[in-house]
């Protein structure tokens, strides 16, 4: 008690010295800014709605910004005064002051009108039509403020809304589609409504060839004389649209350059073309199959220019992964006069041949480090459909580097793989279209994978897939393979295996010949991309069958185990759900959190999943305060001196949350806590506890937690975790939480406890 008095009382003294040392650097005469006050109708009894948001929206669009700060310290302004005025302009001093710190804010650099001028803007364009900011300044010492007082008055309403009252086409379209309207009668002034329903109208204009036109040709006149706090608005064409904005535009002339380069334009342009459905190919060197283009171009020949065609047209032209360049221009015939347009295409593909390297860099908590180095070849347009074939050949290995047990292990991996995809549906007796934005994909895969554990066994791994994957909107992805074939063959390299088997209990699972012949399905939906939301949001869900349809037809060998050509083929259904939530707490801060879970039922002459689709616990991107696959199943235990565990299950639950919070330009910090097991359907008698039991869920998780560092550069994030565990579920029940033996400065304790993980990407 008394050391944590001691610390608490060191952090106070801390915060004020440092709180003291924010003006040290201040000139004579200078004052701190120490940022906004907003004060709303504060001398009368009269409320607004949202008053603590509008408050704080008001104070955010005050400038300059103070000094950014934690808990009060002004950290940034604390390094660039510690490391005081740098003699040259390079060395420790200076990247002190230049890259962590920043120059103190000066209540002079305050613009008072200026800010009066734009909180008066923003609530007005709320409503809040005859509102009034006022602003001034208290100095206190050498520190001071700025206090803006506003007084808002009534909140405006709309009591009427009318549109174009003339007779034409375009005022005919905007009244048969004014009940779409966002501008409703008894809504709240708002400027920024108002900005959405000129954008509704001219996409509606856009859907029906209205080629020309703008939302700026759009005005709303906002009349606020009528009282009560009331106004009325009248959408109205201004009169300085020009006349090619106020008619429709049809298509006349599709011509698409499929092979375009700057240097060849004036050639391509004489060619003559290939006339194809609706289209005019100018293309001398049959770079593409003509019907690719029917895939592609939504537009047709004589139809009414609209702005779907058009982004679903680019979206497809940009997304088939066949062109480094893309370019559609619109061009009207005769200078607007005959209402018709002529679409030009202009695509520049890609090099036929590519090769790349890569070098992955690995290191898991289960004391193994090492890398993977990948080499592929990618051929576009294999068969002039925009198909893709990519073979690879890659390589990894890990190595030992510390831990308790002296024999020293080595594992390394090899893979080959072959991957064919059609931007298309290849389905036997049917042709299936697609009508949205993305290009539907078939996919053909076979692999070959050998996995060398040391001096214990290899797994030779054989697969071939053949599938489908596509979009159905940029939220949701599915992919689904009808045929999935997965052979693996084990070679155990030591003799006597049975002791092998004693010593690593569910070894004898995984070095069984397994044959996987079924079906699986994913979904997912993110809206990740979509920065704007304070909340994102990821899910993935997963549905794989084995031996379903061929066990009906597989007869049953000596033993009463469905084989085929004497290997047994397994029958299971596997479930997984993986969901994500990202809320961004306020600028740099965001609160992750995961529920990751996972279902395997066997059937038939199989007991459990097989090891290949199982579901395994800890490791750098699960629960970090266990070794690597070394959970589970259950409350049992592997020895720790076992450093290939894998001890997988047929059920998982897992939780994940983490505060990921932004230190200094691409350094960012976390703090986490992982908490989940696997568990097996069936009691293995080699594993006692190891069976799944809903009443004991809760009491059998593990509960782990730690802190990290990331460098985010964009393109690549390097993760370093160092997590530690506080619930231990195969220890005796009433000793599972450990937070007691937490001891920090033992070096028995960090040895036995503290788990190291270096990742790449971020955890989840």
């Amino acid at each position: 008690m008394k050391n944590q008095t001691r610390l608490l009382t060191f952090i106070f003294l801390c915060l004020v010295v440092a709180g003291c040392s924010s003006t040290r650097g201040l000139k004579p005469g200078q004052i701190l800014y120490t940022g906004a006050d907003v004060k709303i109708n504060p001398d009368t009894s009269s409320r607004i709605d949202d008053e603590k948001f509008v408050r704080n929206t008001l104070k955010a669009k005050t400038r300059p910004n103070p000094n950014k700060s934690i808990l009060g310290f002004k950290y940034k302004l604390f390094f660039y005064n510690l490391a005081g005025e740098p003699k040259k302009p390079k060395g420790f001093k200076h990247w002190l002051r230049t890259k962590l710190g920043e120059p103190p804010v000066l209540l002079s650099e305050v613009k008072i009108k200026y800010n009066n001028d734009v909180l008066t803007s923003y609530l007005i364009s709320q409503g809040y039509l005859q509102s009034v900011v006022t602003g001034d300044t208290i100095v206190k010492g050498m520190k001071g403020k700025a206090v803006y007082t506003a007084l808002t008055g009534q909140r405006y309403k709309i009591n009427s809304i009318s549109f174009p009252k003339d007779s034409g086409n375009l005022a005919n379209i905007i009244n048969q589609n004014k009940d779409k309207s966002l501008l409703k009668v008894g809504d709240f002034y708002d400027l920024d409504t108002y900005k959405n329903e000129r954008i509704r109208i001219d996409n509606d204009l856009k859907e029906l060839g209205y080629f020309y036109f703008s939302p700026d040709y759009l005005i709303l006149q906002v009349d606020s004389t009528i009282g009560k706090n009331l106004v009325d608005i009248r959408v109205r064409v201004k009169n300085i649209a020009p006349d090619a904005s106020l008619k429709p535009f049809t298509i006349k002339n599709i011509n698409i350059y499929p092979n375009y380069s700057l240097r060849r334009d004036s050639t391509l342009r004489k060619l003559d073309p290939i006339l194809f459905h609706d289209f005019n190919i100018y293309d001398d060197r049959n770079t593409f199959k003509p019907g690719v283009f029917d895939r592609l171009v939504f537009f047709k020949k004589n139809e009414l220019y609209n702005r779907r065609d058009h982004n679903l047209s680019l979206n497809r032209m940009v997304s088939i992964g066949a062109f480094q360049n893309v370019k559609v221009e619109f061009l009207p015939l005769d200078s607007f006069k005959n209402d018709q347009l002529d679409l030009n295409i202009f695509l520049s593909p890609l090099k036929k041949n590519s090769l790349s390297f890569g070098v992955t860099g690995t290191s898991k908590s289960n004391n193994f480090v090492g890398s993977e180095l990948k080499l592929t070849q990618t051929t576009r347009n294999l068969f002039r459909g925009a198909e893709i074939l990519e073979i690879s050949a890659s390589g990894g290995f890990e190595t030992q580097v510390s831990g308790k047990s002296a024999q020293n292990l080595n594992s390394y991996s090899l893979t080959g793989e072959a991957k064919l995809t059609f931007p298309r549906f290849i389905v036997p007796f049917i042709n299936p279209g697609s009508t949205n934005g993305f290009i539907p994909k078939t996919i053909t895969s076979i692999s070959y994978q050998l996995l060398n554990r040391g001096s214990l066994y290899t797994l030779n791994s054989f697969k071939g897939e053949f599938g489908y994957s596509f979009k159905e909107n940029q939220y949701k992805e599915h992919i689904f393979n009808p045929i999935s074939i997965n052979y693996v063959q084990p070679s155990i390299k030591q003799k006597d295996t049975v002791a092998l088997f004693d010593s690593i209990p569910g070894l004898r699972y995984t070095l069984q010949r397994q044959l996987i012949i079924g079906s699986n399905y994913n979904f997912t939906y993110t809206n990740q991309m979509d920065q704007s939301r304070r909340n994102n949001m990821y899910f993935n869900g997963s549905i794989e069958t084995g031996g379903n349809v061929w066990g009906l037809f597989t007869p049953k060998d000596n033993q009463g185990r469905r084989s085929l050509f004497d290997v047994p083929l397994n029958q299971f259904v596997r479930l997984e759900a993986d969901f994500r939530d990202y809320f961004k707490v306020n600028r740099g801060v965001t609160w992750a959190n995961r529920l990751n879970l996972g279902y395997g039922y066997a059937y038939g002459s199989s007991s459990s999943l097989p090891f290949v689709r199982q579901f395994f616990a800890g490791g750098s991107n699960d629960i970090r305060a266990f070794k690597a696959r070394s959970l589970g199943p259950g409350i049992f235990k592997v020895s720790d001196t076992v450093r290939f565990a894998d001890q997988g299950g047929d059920i998982k639950l897992m939780l994940n949350t983490e505060l990921r919070f932004k230190i200094v330009s691409v350094l960012y910090g976390a703090i986490f806590a992982d908490a989940g097991n696997v568990w097996l359907r069936k009691e293995d008698p080699a594993r006692p506890g190891s069976e799944f039991k809903a009443k004991n869920i809760l009491n059998e998780l593990a509960v782990g937690t730690g802190a990290g560092l990331r460098v985010d550069a964009s393109i690549f994030v390097i993760r370093l975790d160092v997590a530690f565990p506080v619930r231990k579920p195969y220890l005796p029940e009433g000793q599972r939480w450990v937070f007691d033996q937490v001891s920090f400065g033992s070096s028995s304790w960090r040895k036995e406890n503290l788990i190291y993980n270096i990742g790449i990407g971020y955890p989840f």
